[in-house]
């Protein structure tokens, strides 16, 4: 199955259906529950293959439609965590506070975790399919610990049960894992120093492409007021791409549409596939495929167009789903653009 030039994918999450969740929620509570639920979770994912597939996307995800949240989705199979005494706890450097469940005993999973999503997504689309888990670093900033007492023995027990899952996930036929790390961008020192170990740790075995996914967040006001505070020039990933270019991680996604990254830092990525996120989650205004090619263009200068791939900024689970669906669209048709403009260019 060869991919073709600029291959075109969404990070992660899409929006859910009003019938199956509270919308532009980033923690949706369900309509219903039990076996409806089960069911209304799968609809939803084939409702999304299709709108992926129809907008010409190259990789299909399952819009994480079976879980409330990116990180809490994992955690409910997790045995050693409490999610009936939830406390409140500042997350991502204390941006913005949120209910978290307590580690209060050793971690282990209670079983498969996503098995039902990833087949399910592999049996309805013959497309290249990616899964993603939250990476050990982002989970250990949204849980409150009183079990292990040390960031980085949690990361480690995390990143156990995070291999086992995408072990499985790999023999369930997924092309693609992809871990998200978005605290990677909030403890620059410390994701170099042992967020990357962790992050190998959790991809170790894996011979499927691996990924990791860094971003500034969806577009909630409390993201979007902190990036308010960033400054002209976000330099976040000047500490952290060098120790990722010696990773053994393949594909790194980022954002750079509308953003104040400096595109050459990518140029720090060398010897990586690169997601480059040229579809604004923070904003309802909708890309041109003009827009999309240039942003294209822009990451050309910096990386390999056999590296090369477009990307959303992040997920698009708050936003409205009419929006989204045109956004993938417009990402799809630049990177269509993209190849008729750069596929000559010698990289």
């Amino acid at each position: 199955m060869t991919s073709p030039l600029f291959s075109a994918t969404v990070a992660g999450s899409l929006p859910k259906p009003a019938w199956l969740s509270e919308t532009q929620k980033l923690w949706p509570q369900w309509k219903s529950q039990g076996d409806e639920l089960a069911q209304a979770k799968l609809d939803a994912t084939l409702l999304w293959i299709k709108a992926q597939e129809d907008a010409g996307l190259d990789v299909i995800g399952d819009g994480e439609q079976s879980r409330q949240h990116f990180v809490h989705g994992f955690l409910e199979q997790v045995e050693g965590i409490d999610f009936e005494h939830k406390v409140k706890m500042g997350i991502r450097n204390n941006r913005y506070d949120a209910m978290v469940p307590q580690v209060v005993s050793a971690l282990r999973l209670k079983g498969r975790v996503h098995a039902a999503e990833a087949r399910f997504l592999r049996a309805h689309t013959a497309r290249k399919i990616k899964f993603t888990l939250p990476g050990p670093m982002t989970i250990v900033d949204t849980v409150a610990d009183q079990f292990y007492g040390d960031r980085v023995k949690m990361a480690m027990a995390f990143a156990e049960l995070l291999n086992q899952e995408a072990l499985a996930l790999q023999a369930d036929g997924v092309d693609v894992i992809q871990f998200d790390e978005p605290a990677f961008n909030v403890y620059m020192k410390d994701a170099a120093d042992w967020g990357v170990k962790a992050l190998e740790r959790a991809a170790q075995g894996l011979t499927c492409t691996t990924a990791v996914h860094i971003c500034y967040g969806y577009g909630i006001k409390a993201n979007t007021d902190w990036k308010e505070t960033l400054g002209g020039e976000w330099r976040q990933y000047e500490e952290i791409f060098p120790a990722l270019a010696k990773s053994s991680i393949d594909q790194v996604s980022l954002e750079c549409f509308h953003s104040h990254v400096p595109p050459h830092l990518m140029a720090l990525l060398e010897g990586k596939d690169v997601m480059v996120g040229v579809i604004d989650v923070a904003s309802d205004v909708v890309e041109t495929a003009e827009q999309v090619a240039d942003t294209i263009g822009l990451a050309l200068k910096y990386v390999p167009k056999q590296r090369l791939l477009a990307c959303t900024n992040c997920g698009l689970a708050p936003m409205n789903r009419d929006v989204a669906i045109k956004k993938l669209e417009a990402l799809a048709k630049g990177a269509a653009l993209a190849r008729e403009r750069y596929a000559d260019r010698a990289s």
